[in-house]
């Protein structure tokens, strides 16, 4: 083997070889990372030598060579500082899981007129009902005494509608006049009109578990605790894992900063509020005035920083305690990232913020935005880079030849991955980090730029949910640039192929760089397949069910069956035998285990299977079902199967089917149906 290959054959021989549960055992774990992390840093700070020392622009450069060379030092210097502090964050971690199995037996030995008061905060601003009803449904339903908790709706939107609606439903109702500092300012609104000890804030999207409260709040019982966070899980499928129709082999696009990046911050007391999913002592919001900080459109990052200057920390359950909506739609995605990027960044200019005084060192470094302003051009640096080399003959790294390249620049990249992927096996994948990063970085480029230049008075954008977000569709952004960068890489390639016109003079570098216009053809390849979305006409995610269930098909006759999968609106049902399917009948009565009797309409037969729209005329039945479905821990989530580079590669080549409806739904069942139903939901739905 060459001398200058054996670098990477190391790294990937001890990438192999550590044993994972060293990474993943209590005992070892902490000794094992920090010993990852230290030969991790140690092979980024020799390339990082040799790249200062080495491959800077000598004099006589071009203005414009000199310039792009200066660019990517300065892009890549500002990474590596960013990755070691990322390194930092998950050197350490607390697993509060224990602590708040301890709180909770505490709780529930208590007499109930003992446990604290709670005030559960929905704000909402423009959400329909399909979603607003299911949160409403699940904050109703904790389990927690009644008379210790109140639930109140915040409407920034002041629609009568849904004042009418929580009045139906037994909550409270607040509105304002106005809507100054967007949903910061609801919430001190609420806040100013209510005074129970506690508070727990929801956004419109977000369902409560029903024992939320009693795993969540025996973590206050250490004084210095100001909020408790809950991680933000999903019960549908992000634009990503949708698009490419990937759910089954890649988590969403979020579980790397809830499941391991923000264990590691709470190991260092940098947890920060994450808006929804959090309940506040209100004592701590006292010490710092009384009301949410409003500098920033990121409000929750701002209160914890303020928590901290005050002695207060944000402590971090990892547990699934809420399920929400990720964004249903690419246009949703934008707006929410850069409504996170664009709060992030008027952080630096705050006195409240990273940088003002009465914080520590590591507070300030864990906070700044970095990665959100490097990120951005990181992504199109990788991008770019390769066919701007093959089109002016300028190098990447001025004077450096290609075994220096594999002995020393391609190690540190190596083993920065295999160490994230050792250390997060379930949530860091390279490929589909980095396809995230670049369908992302186009959209927050710009207001990463216009914030650093003015960083306020910006318009605030809410995330559009429901029937506001949109469904299907194509980003024709992210169809066209891709195919301009790939037609102008692919065109690079031929001119460097043929000697007589062959642009780079160092024949050493071609194949490097071949092998990078490759991989960032495949990227962008990707991205356009991310880009379209299928159209949909599925208003309510799926659950599997798997259980059994008896259909009535007329009066008096029942079946044997199973329901696979459940929603709000329907769900679909395996028969034993072809004998059993029923052909001609349009409604059927669906008694669900441990709910009751449903009407449902037949819409769809395919071989063994039928598909059924449910008929839930009774606001007590439907709510019955979404706190079935949303509130006792049901998981729609998936783990990561099989090779996710081979998914996302394979989706260049695949498309989505989507099925629609054999019949259009009759609107109300058959009278023998409707006795049947209440005859049997009269002993108690």
């Amino acid at each position: 083997m060459p001398d200058f290959l054996v670098p990477i054959a190391l790294v990937v021989a001890i990438a192999l070889i550590v044993p994972r549960r060293w990474l993943s055992g209590d005992a070892l774990r902490p000794f094992a990372v920090w010993v990852l992390f230290i030969a991790t840093l140690a092979v980024i700070f020799r390339y990082l030598f040799w790249r200062f020392t080495e491959t800077l622009p000598v004099p006589g450069t071009g203005f414009a060579e000199a310039t792009f060379a200066w660019f990517l030092i300065v892009v890549e210097t500002f990474v590596w500082f960013d990755t070691a502090v990322l390194f930092l964050m998950l050197s350490r971690r607390r697993d509060n899981s224990n602590a708040a199995t301890a709180g909770e037996k505490m709780l529930r030995l208590q007499p109930p007129s003992d446990l604290p008061k709670v005030d559960i905060f929905i704000a909402t601003y423009n959400e329909d009902l399909d979603v607003l009803e299911k949160t409403i449904a699940g904050a109703t339903a904790l389990d927690w005494p009644k008379d210790r908790f109140t639930v109140y709706v915040l409407d920034d939107g002041q629609r009568e509608w849904l004042e009418k609606y929580c009045a139906q439903k037994g909550i409270e109702y607040f509105t304002r006049e106005n809507n100054e500092h967007a949903k910061a300012g609801n919430i001190n609104a609420a806040i100013a009109r209510t005074q129970n000890e506690f508070f727990m804030v929801l956004d419109a999207d977000f369902i409560p578990q029903q024992n939320f409260l009693y795993r969540a709040m025996g973590l206050f019982q250490d004084e210095k605790v100001g909020i408790v966070q809950i991680p933000h899980n999903f019960y549908n499928a992000d634009p990503m894992q949708n698009n490419l129709g990937l759910r089954k082999v890649m988590p969403d696009d979020q579980r790397l900063f809830f499941d391991t990046i923000m264990v590691g911050r709470d190991g260092w007391d940098a947890a920060f509020c994450c808006g929804s999913n959090s309940i506040t002592r209100r004592t701590a919001m006292e010490a710092i005035g009384g009301g949410l900080p409003t500098g920033s459109i990121t409000e929750d990052m701002l209160l914890t920083l303020a928590l901290l200057r005050k002695g207060y920390v944000t402590r971090y359950l990892n547990e699934r305690l809420a399920v929400g909506l990720a964004p249903e739609s690419l246009s949703a995605m934008y707006v929410q990232r850069a409504r996170w990027a664009r709060g992030a960044i008027q952080m630096l200019f705050l006195r409240d913020g990273p940088l003002g005084p009465g914080l520590k060192l590591r507070h300030r470094v864990m906070f700044l935005p970095l990665t959100w302003i490097v990120q951005p051009f990181m992504v199109i640096a990788t991008v770019l880079t390769p066919i701007v080399c093959l089109w002016t003959g300028w190098s990447p790294l001025a004077t450096a030849s290609a075994q220096e390249i594999l002995s020393l620049q391609v190690p540190a990249m190596l083993a920065t991955l295999c160490t994230l992927r050792l250390v997060a096996p379930g949530s860091f994948f390279p490929l589909a980090s980095t396809v995230h990063a670049a369908l992302h970085a186009p959209r927050i480029l710009p207001t990463v730029l216009t914030t650093l230049i003015k960083p306020h008075g910006h318009a605030f954008k809410v995330t559009p949910k429901g029937s506001a977000a949109g469904r299907g569709g194509i980003d024709r952004a992210m169809i066209f640039w891709p195919i301009a960068l790939i037609l102008a890489a692919a065109l690079g390639l031929y001119i460097n192929a043929d000697i007589d016109s062959r642009v780079i003079m160092d024949s050493g570098q071609i194949p490097i760089l071949a092998f990078w216009t490759v991989i960032s053809m495949l990227l962008l390849s990707i991205v356009q397949a991310v880009a379209v979305s299928p159209d949909s006409e599925q208003r309510e995610e799926r659950f599997e069910f798997n259980r059994p269930c008896t259909i009535g098909t007329k009066p008096n006759e029942t079946l044997l069956a199973k329901i696979e999968t459940l929603s709000l609106v329907g769900a679909r049902i395996g028969l034993q035998s072809e004998s059993q399917v029923p052909r001609n009948v349009r409604w059927l009565l669906v008694d669900i285990p441990e709910f009751g009797p449903i009407a449902a309409n037949v819409i769809k037969h395919k071989g063994l299977h039928i598909e059924v729209n449910f008929h839930l005329p009774t606001g007590t039945q439907r709510d019955s079902l979404m706190r079935m479905l949303f509130t006792t821990g049901r998981d729609n989530s998936t783990q990561a199967e099989g090779s996710v580079a081979l998914a996302l590669l394979s989706s260049i080549f695949t498309t989505n089917e989507t099925s629609t409806p054999s019949r259009t739904p009759s609107t109300k069942p058959p009278p023998w149906l409707e006795k049947a139903r209440h005859s049997v939901s009269t002993n108690g739905i």
